[in-house]
């Protein structure tokens, strides 16, 4: 079935925002005296909804110490987005332009938050391409649960072999092999090509670009 359908993930995937979360991440820990972790540490759990980070990182961690941690990490990032804006990966304003001209309905599936989706969408020049955004608190099971997908093909009229995931990490090719979706891993973001193939990726780009091609090919 052709695609008509892309569902994004963010970050990693569109928006550049490894920078902001683990130097907001560990300053989260640094504030509420919790030992530090590494940017390889911190990065790896980028993809997770917010309190799986930390759970992920402190399995030890009391529920109440945890959203202690989400309500910190929350403040913190929007106090260095002031200072340090996301930017958009090469080729990801052209090739999101290129296909909305060209007919595709474009979505996000994210675990950040649906406010935090807007605002960044919009500050990076990309809101009016996308049609659809699924945030952490849109949901009840995160990635690599399907439901992210779901909610999109029932809120946009598509069946699952008409939507196309793209994701940088194994949580969103999972979710969207779990969702009968077909999955596009990218390289650029804080997964690996093993990661991506792993998950059940049907195709792995280098740059956004290729995209395109894949898209074409169908056609």
């Amino acid at each position: 079935m052709e695609t008509r359908l892309i569902i994004f993930d963010f970050d990693g995937t569109l928006g550049d925002t490894r920078r902001n979360i683990v130097k907001t991440m560990q300053m989260t820990l640094a504030e509420l005296h919790l030992p530090g972790r590494s940017e390889e540490e911190c990065a790896a759990t980028i993809g997770l909804p917010l309190y799986r980070c930390f759970e992920t990182m402190f399995p030890e961690l009391q529920k109440d110490v945890i959203r202690c941690c989400e309500t910190t990490y929350r403040r913190i990032f929007a106090e260095n987005l002031q200072m340090v804006k996301p930017q958009p990966f090469p080729e990801v304003v052209e090739t999101l332009s290129a296909l909305r001209e060209q007919g595709y309905t474009l979505t996000i599936a994210s675990s950040r938050s649906h406010a935090s989706l807007a605002e960044l969408t919009h500050d990076m020049g990309i809101a009016d391409c996308i049609s659809y955004l699924v945030g952490a608190d849109d949901v009840v099971n995160a990635k690599p649960d399907p439901e992210p997908v779901l909610n999109t093909l029932r809120a946009m009229g598509f069946e699952a072999g008409q939507a196309l995931v793209v994701g940088d990490m194994a949580v969103d090719i999972l979710m969207g092999v779990r969702a009968g979706a077909k999955t596009c891993g990218v390289t650029w973001g804080n997964g690996s090509r093993l990661e991506l193939e792993q998950g059940g990726a049907d195709y792995v780009i280098g740059s956004m670009g290729e995209l395109m091609g894949i898209l074409h090919a169908e056609q």
